[in-house]
């Protein structure tokens, strides 16, 4: 049981060009350059919170926008989870966290189900956080859910400022993500669920 979870991912398109490592089982650490300074921050707070070492390059069109880049890596992050966690044996499989920062108050739940689902509902109060669309917030889990397979729920229950608002969701969605893939010693080799499979 003490081998770590890890796993890299790389994705080539025409859009953009992605290398993702992860370790499940870290501290925390990162490295993180994305082209995308506030997503760089935002990934930070994932693996601080979740304490999963990232390492993330990133090169994307962002002479058009950041949305490829922001939903690729998503979507890159999601396939390196799926690839890390393996068959599920012996997870929590749920997770959940509640992270407030001042004003603004985010809930994040997780199953590792082995279905994308994503429910996400965040009020943003505004439609820029500097030159980062907020938009691409919904871009980036939808891409991770649909390649990590699992149910996410996000909901962003108060906030008045954006930058606070969006924190509060990566921060509670590195929480939920820990405790979800977090070893259970009391379900060790057993698969979460009346199915026998994840």
């Amino acid at each position: 049981m003490s081998t770590q979870r890890t796993a890299e991912v790389v994705r080539n398109t025409n859009e953009t060009q992605i290398r993702v490592a992860i370790n499940l089982d870290g501290t925390g650490r990162q490295s993180l350059n994305t082209g995308v300074p506030f997503l760089d921050h935002m990934l930070d707070q994932i693996a601080r919170h979740g304490l999963i070492d990232i390492d993330i390059e990133a090169k994307g069109d962002l002479h058009i926008d950041g949305h490829h880049t922001v939903e690729d890596v998503g979507i890159t992050l999601g396939q390196a989870v799926a690839k890390a966690i393996g068959d599920k044996s012996g997870i929590r499989r749920y997770g959940h966290a509640y992270v407030p920062l001042d004003e603004a108050l985010s809930r994040v739940v997780i199953d590792f189900s082995g279905r994308p689902g994503l429910e996400f509902h965040v009020p943003f109060k505004r439609s820029m956080i500097g030159s980062f669309d907020v938009d691409l917030t919904h871009e980036f889990f939808q891409g991770f859910v649909n390649h990590a397979l699992i149910t996410l729920h996000v909901d962003n229950l108060r906030g008045e400022n954006a930058h606070h608002q969006c924190e509060t969701v990566f921060k509670a969605f590195g929480r939920a993500l820990r405790m979800a893939a977090e070893r259970d010693p009391r379900a060790a080799g057993t698969i979460p669920s009346t199915k026998g499979s994840l």
